[in-house]
């Protein structure tokens, strides 16, 4: 029986001890509460001249006015993401796998010469009983998707965010990805651009966590059951008469 292509815990304990590791990754970016690793190379990738290897990047933020459980919910709001998104073209779920992953389409345009990107991903999440949020996703084929000849398909290795409380009202949120954009670009430039992007992905989507838009709490005790007698008998006759006199001409 062939084995199961959804993430099982190890993927997600992987995912987790990546983003709290500091070891083998070298620091890009350190200000206003935001830094930027990059993965180090192995030496067995530097010794066999590899350069065509994408850098996994890690950006990480603490977020002091916007609660782990509203950041998670703003990953997962598709229709939101539009708000803080501007480079997105197309977004939307395709199936539910589980309970806890879902296969999603997501187009984003890219700046001249370049096409615009594509990219059909397997995204799966786990909450630990410590309220840890993590989402990861990588790529898959869908018979249904395919690549388009008006996009270049890209491929996400392995991308996610670890998402931690540490006040009722603040959390530490970690993205980490390796992502090929595939097309001509030269992979230094793709690693080049990415750390430089990531710390202005970061301010988006934390921005979008402080407009998030939160229901209100209420207490059940203000409501009543609506009953019928007890509201107005509108009379509609008159309208309903009209309405036949302009069907009958």
């Amino acid at each position: 029986m062939a084995s199961s292509i959804l993430p099982d815990d190890s993927v997600f304990l992987d995912f987790r001890t990546q983003c709290l590791s500091t070891e083998n990754w070298l620091n890009k970016y350190d200000k206003s509460g935001m830094q930027v690793w990059v993965e180090k190379v192995p030496a067995a990738i530097k010794t066999n001249n590899n350069v065509s290897r994408v850098h996994k990047i890690k950006c990480q933020m603490v977020m002091k006015d916007v609660s782990a459980a509203t950041m998670y919910d703003v990953i997962h709001d598709g229709e939101y993401r539009r708000t803080w998104d501007p480079a997105m073209l197309e977004s939307h779920d395709i199936a539910r796998l589980s309970p806890n992953a879902d296969v999603g389409y997501y187009a984003w345009s890219c700046p001249k010469p370049l096409k615009h990107r594509d990219v059909v991903t397997l995204r799966s999440w786990q909450v630990t009983e410590e309220g840890e949020y993590i989402v990861v996703n990588f790529s898959v084929k869908h018979p249904e998707y395919p690549p388009r000849s008006d996009l270049v398909r890209a491929v996400s290795i392995q991308t996610g965010y670890y998402i931690k409380p540490i006040g009722p009202n603040s959390c530490t949120f970690i993205y980490l990805s390796q992502a090929d954009p595939k097309g001509s670009l030269p992979k230094w430039i793709v690693n080049k651009a990415s750390q430089s992007l990531a710390p202005r992905v970061m301010r988006c989507v934390h921005k979008a966590g402080q407009n998030y838009n939160i229901l209100p709490e209420m207490d059940p005790a203000k409501l009543s059951i609506q009953r019928g007698d007890s509201l107005e008998n509108v009379d509609e006759r008159s309208k309903t008469e009209m309405q036949d006199s302009e069907d009958s001409c």
